[in-house]
Formats: C-alpha cells, structure tokens, sequence
C-alpha cells in the first residue's frame, strides 16, 4: 500500500497551504468577528482553480478526484474552518450533485459557473421539523403543465444568502416514502425564494447558515435533477462525499490547533525551561498529533477508495466520525494547553475549538455515523 501522495498533489496542497497562510490567515479572526463572508477570497480561489476540484474539466471542473478535494479543504480548515465549511458546502453539496446527476444542458448552466468560480452553490435538505431523520419532508413540489411550484422551509443552509444556485430537496409524491423525494435546481432569483433568517453561531460564523422560505417558486421542468423519485437515492451518494469533506475539513481544524498549541509550547517558558519539557504538556501534544495523524489516515483513505469508485459509506462515516471528534478533542487541549491565552480572541485556539463542534452535527450527527456504520457491519 502507498502512502505517498503524487507530485502534483503535493504541488496543489503546498500552493494553496501558502495560499492559506498569506491570505486567509491573517482575516480569519476578523471575518469571524464580523460575521462576514470574504468573498475576494473565493475569487481569489477561483483564480487557483479550486472552485471545482472534484468536477468534471468538460464542465470547468479539474477532474482531481476526492483526494485532492480533501487536501485543498483540510488545508482552508487549517486557518478558517468557516472558510472551509462554505467552500465544503459549494463544492461537495452545491457543484458535485449537478455533477453526477445533471443533463448536459444543466451542467452547462447551472454547473460550469459554480466549478470556474463564478458562482457559489448551496444545497437545502434540512427542515425545522427533521435533522436527524431528513427524509421526514414537509417541502412540496406539485407539477403544474410544465413547471414545478415549490412550497417549505429549509433550515440551516450552508451559503444560502451568497448563493447563486440552491439544490432543493421536495416530495412529489407524498405517498412514496424515499422514493417520493426530487431534486431541484432553484435559483435565489426566483420569485418566492426568501432567505428569512442568516443565524448568529457559536463558530463558522464568516460562512453564512441560513434558513429559506420557499413560497410557491415556480420552476421549469427542465431544472429537476435527474428524475421524480431519485431525490433520496441522489442525497445518500452525495452524503458519501460530503462526509470526506467534512472528515478532511476536521483534520483541518485539528492540525491547525495542534500546531498552534505546539508552536506556544516551545515558546512558554516556565520555571527557567518551555513547557513541552514537562511531561503534561508534552504527552498531550502527543495525543493531539496522534488523533490527527489518525484522523487524516482514515480521511485519505476513504478519499481513495472513492476515487477508485468503490463504495465509501462505512469509510467515510468511520473518517467523519473519527476526524470530527478529533477536531474537538485536540482544539480542546489546544486551549488548555495555552491557559489563559487560550480562552481569548488573541489565539487561534479558541477559534478552532467553536468551530470543531459543528463537525460533529452537520453532515449526520456523531450518533448517525454509529447507526451507519453498525448497519455497514450487519449489526
């Protein structure tokens, strides 16, 4: 088995890595104060190329695969998990579906802008009512000739009030359970289509999490991804990578707080030497570089297989389970380890620590990652 990553792989990690430390680094404390989303810093990802990593290049994507798409989101996570989450959410949520399932017409339009960086992209499956149990859907689409009409509210929407294009899920045939479930393409230009809510977090809060009111939005036909039906089915093989991002969005956070906890450490100085000469300190920066070590093991490999178009749901739901834990757990020491200073806004730590926790909810709480696993393992 080789671990080794290929040289380009390596060339666009270390790209965007600089990339990170340049330019995202030093605003990533102050677009979290602010609440703001840094959009230069998406077009400034566009001009990388990075808006479309795992898309198809006939559609302006760069064909990379799910690996690369992991070591380009951990490293947005080193410094900005907010950063990272919108852009997880764009790319995994917004860009690949369209990717998998759309037409050719659709991916002309609706895709090519979201994978070159002219657009960002959301996706809308959860509701007030559901969160664990998404399947239980008040959203209707009705067809009407030769339109749909969408009625419902979504509830903590990834990029919704920056969005240039929301994939919406909706029951079109209430009486056939998963199978009553589509797929729309819905544009926040639609009439109907209000972002009623930009919720205030306890982290990510430079990556805007909204809720949508949909009232009887009118769409063609011709923006109905893949058939009536297939919505649910289309939700499951996309969850598969978006617990990859998540897992690679963690290990992000993870890393980041370790080498802010470890470079501390070396400096700080008690009782005459640093206190990575005491072995408190030193054994906890040594849990927290195993946990991470750890977690980016998993995160790749689930990466890899999908990529070699095996089937990923147990990897990755052990990767998202592992890698978001790990993201807790090591932001968690991280603040410990800088004492006081790790419970103020001057250090990154306490940054890391706020963001790590969503990674445990989104994307399938901690507790549907067991359930899908112990169903992967017969159990």
């Amino acid at each position: 088995m080789d671990f080794e990553l290929s040289a380009e792989h390596r060339m666009i990690r270390d790209t965007v890595r600089e990339f990170c430390e340049a330019e995202i680094e030093p605003i990533a404390q102050e677009v979290e104060d602010e609440h703001r989303f840094p959009a230069e810093i998406f077009d400034q990802l566009a001009d990388l190329d990075m808006m479309g990593v795992p898309v198809s290049e006939e559609y302006g994507g760069l064909g990379s695969g799910q690996l690369l798409y992991a070591l380009v989101t951990e490293e947005l996570g080193r410094v900005s998990g907010g950063i990272g989450l919108s852009y997880a959410a764009h790319t995994s949520l917004g860009a690949k579906p369209i990717d998998l399932f759309g037409t050719h017409e659709q991916k002309e339009e609706w895709l090519r802008p979201l994978a070159e960086g002219e657009g960002i992209g959301a996706w809308a499956l959860t509701e007030p009512g559901s969160g664990s149990d998404a399947s239980d859907m008040d959203t209707m689409a009705e067809k009407d000739g030769d339109e749909y009409v969408i009625s419902g509210t979504k509830q903590f929407i990834t990029n919704a009030n920056v969005a240039n294009s929301v994939l919406v899920k909706a029951v079109t045939d209430p009486g056939a359970g998963y199978d009553g479930i589509s797929t729309f393409i819905v544009s926040p230009d639609d009439d109907g289509f209000e972002v009623t809510t930009v919720w205030d977090k306890m982290g990510l809060n430079c990556s805007p999490t909204c809720e949508i009111q949909l009232d009887d939005v009118r769409i063609p036909e011709d923006r109905l991804l893949g058939e009536e039906g297939e919505g649910w089915e289309q939700t499951m093989k996309t969850l598969d990578g978006g617990r990859i991002s998540i897992a690679a969005l963690s290990t992000g956070l993870a890393q980041g707080a370790y080498e802010a906890a470890e470079s501390y450490a070396k400096e700080r100085e008690q009782f005459g030497k640093p206190i990575t000469k005491f072995d408190a300190i030193r054994d906890k920066l040594v849990d927290m570089h195993r946990k991470t070590e750890r977690a980016r093991l998993l995160t790749h490999k689930s990466a890899w297989e999908y990529d070699q178009g095996q089937s990923v749901t147990r990897t990755s739901s052990l990767a998202k389970l592992d890698a978001s834990e790990a993201a807790r757990e090591v932001a968690e020491d991280a603040v410990q380890v800088l004492g006081g200073y790790g419970y103020t806004e001057d250090f990154a730590p306490q940054r890391f620590y706020r963001d790590a926790k969503l990674m445990e909810i989104g994307e399938g709480t901690s507790e549907i990652q067991h359930l899908v696993i112990g169903r992967e393992l017969g159990l």
